[in-house]
């Protein structure tokens, strides 16, 4: 039985701090991109854009766009992938702020794909990573700057996000577990 962790007004609550997080730590809007990772990370991403561009209307648009790691992944040959989805960079990534950004941080292996993919673009002067819930468990020295929310979790506990745009209703929830 699913335990709903993150309601909507959470989640709108979230991303409005990370997006001021972001802003502080950047001094502003100037050359930040804001990349997403597929699926549910390249929402986050554009909402986030939208925020910063309404606390900073007088600024430039905020870079937004997605970063595919599918083809970068480490574990391609263990088993099922999804459909790799389209990489769109908004303009050069050279000496830019690039923040990443991803629904949930695990192992830390998606992120890694997405520094590799990300070296293909060009480089930044500092890449962040931006995620709506950190549940723990990592495998790789890898953390977030800006993080939602964080949920330790148990390894047989699986997060849901769900997003209005995808899947009709917008909440986290944990489920499985031998304590849920």
């Amino acid at each position: 039985m699913a335990h709903i962790v993150l309601t909507q007004a959470d989640i709108i609550r979230a991303l409005t701090r990370i997006s001021h997080e972001i802003l502080e730590s950047n001094r502003g809007p100037e050359n930040l991109i804001i990349l997403g990772i597929p699926t549910r990370g390249v929402i986050l991403a554009r909402r986030i854009a939208e925020i910063i561009q309404s606390i900073e209307p007088a600024a430039t648009a905020v870079r937004v766009g997605s970063l595919d790691v599918t083809l970068y992944r480490d574990d391609l040959a263990h088993g099922r992938t999804r459909t790799p989805s389209r990489t769109e960079v908004p303009g050069s990534i050279n000496g830019a702020t690039v923040v990443l950004v991803d629904d949930v941080l695990y192992s830390g292996r998606t992120i890694r794909s997405a520094l590799d993919a990300l070296g293909d673009h060009g480089r930044p002067t500092i890449v962040r990573l931006a995620v709506l819930v950190d549940r723990g468990h990592r495998e790789l020295p890898i953390r977030a700057d800006f993080v939602g929310r964080n949920l330790p979790t148990a390894t047989d506990e699986r997060i849901n996000v769900h997003l209005e745009e995808i899947d009709g209703d917008e909440f986290v929830s944990i489920d499985g577990g031998s304590n849920r």
